[in-house]
């Protein structure tokens, strides 16, 4: 049974992303994580009057964050349940950061599904300040970044950009080939460059491995001239070709560096984009047992 967690701040693409999850996997059985977190004003007094303001606020934030989970699991079954899909609800006096990653360890999560941007992250910027921490933090679980008001597309077609100057072992991509495995997918594989040369010894053997891992998929190369920077020239290859999800490898000088690093960029150019399945470097060869979390400041709820 799949493990996927679900981290939520109760807006509108983080519902969106739930609603895609429970699409994407209609027809397995799954449990889903949902997870809030919450922490407690910043106060820079140091008096014990204002220590205990904090105690309450932590005290109406847990409230706050428990009534907001179980108004989401009532939301999700009035939406139409799945009897494949069950939900636990987990509110946590915690840093997003540090939660998930606690998550990721302790529950065996197959996968991290949230919205691209959050409550508090402004219209203008295509990707929002805690997805991208996550996208730099989470070591060992590949997460799929859904945006604001996109219709569900079965991802029958998936670029993965890379610029083949990483060697890929299986493991790391076993997320990617699952993903194309369960919906019969056809891999675009995108290398982008700002002006066309060939492709470097070192460059030809790990496009060459690549390319045996993929054997048993359907997949194409596809070599693209950048065009103003590799958001814009992904956003305008997945245009054309229809794409329905981009995968992406996360280390050091990537792409996934590359796009995260960028500056603020227009509402308009980014409204279109796809889903983002960002896979971290050696991501899948070390998984812990499973084990419960025994922190206390955790309250947990299992619904059917």
């Amino acid at each position: 049974m799949k493990q996927i967690l679900i981290p939520t701040d109760f807006s509108l693409n983080a519902w969106q992303a739930v609603c895609y999850a429970q699409e994407l996997f209609k027809d397995q059985e799954c449990v889903f994580h949902l997870l809030n977190t919450y922490t407690p004003a910043i106060v820079s007094s140091r008096f014990m009057a204002q220590h205990r303001d904090e105690k309450q606020h932590q005290k109406g934030s847990s409230n706050y964050s428990e009534a907001g989970l179980k108004e989401l699991v009532e939301r999700i079954q009035r939406n139409g349940p799945n009897p494949k899909h069950y939900f636990e609800t987990y509110s946590s006096f915690s840093l997003l950061t540090d939660e998930v990653n606690n998550f990721v360890e302790h529950e065996n999560i197959d996968l991290i599904i949230m919205g691209s941007k959050g409550m508090t992250d402004g219209n203008h910027i295509y990707m929002g300040k805690n997805t991208v921490r996550l996208i730099k933090t989470i070591k060992n679980c590949p997460l799929l970044a859904v945006p604001r008001d996109i219709d569900f597309f079965q991802p029958n077609e998936i670029s993965f950009s890379t610029d083949f100057n990483m060697f890929y072992t299986h493991s790391e991509l076993e997320p990617l080939i699952e993903m194309a495995q369960t919906f019969n997918a056809t891999i675009r594989i995108v290398h982008i460059q700002d002006r066309i040369k060939p492709l470097t010894e070192i460059q030809r053997f790990n496009l060459g491995m690549l390319r045996k891992y993929l054997n048993e998929i359907e997949h194409y190369v596809h070599t693209v001239s950048e065009v103003k920077s590799i958001s814009n020239t992904l956003l305008a290859f997945n245009k054309e070709l229809d794409i329905h999800l981009l995968a992406m490898l996360n280390y050091r000088n990537s792409y996934v560096d590359s796009i995260t690093q960028e500056p603020i960029v227009n509402k308009k150019t980014f409204e279109a984009q796809v889903p983002l399945m960002v896979i971290p470097e050696m991501s899948i060869l070390y998984k812990n047992p499973k084990k419960k979390n025994q922190k206390d400041i955790m309250t947990k709820q299992h619904v059917n």
